[in-house]
């Protein structure tokens, strides 16, 4: 890896979790991938699988600050 790449990845594992997460959704993307398709679509399906379960009562939810919360403080500890 350059020295450049080095800088940019010591700054990334710098940045909180979910800051981390959105970066690496965005470099994935900028890759041009065809499988990327059929991933995003089975995404799609399983996520709207989860909100169906939710809205029957089969799945429990918490505030997305608080999960954030968490994830923050198990990066940090």
């Amino acid at each position: 890896m350059s020295a450049e790449s080095e800088m940019v990845l010591a700054a990334a594992l710098a940045l909180p979790p979910t800051d981390r997460a959105a970066l690496v959704e965005a470099i994935l993307a900028s890759f041009d991938c065809p499988a990327r398709a059929e991933t995003d679509a089975a995404w799609a399906v399983e996520a709207e699988d989860r909100i169906d379960a939710f809205e029957r009562g089969e799945l429990q939810s918490a505030p997305a600050a608080e999960v954030f919360e968490r994830i923050d403080r198990r990066g940090r500890g």
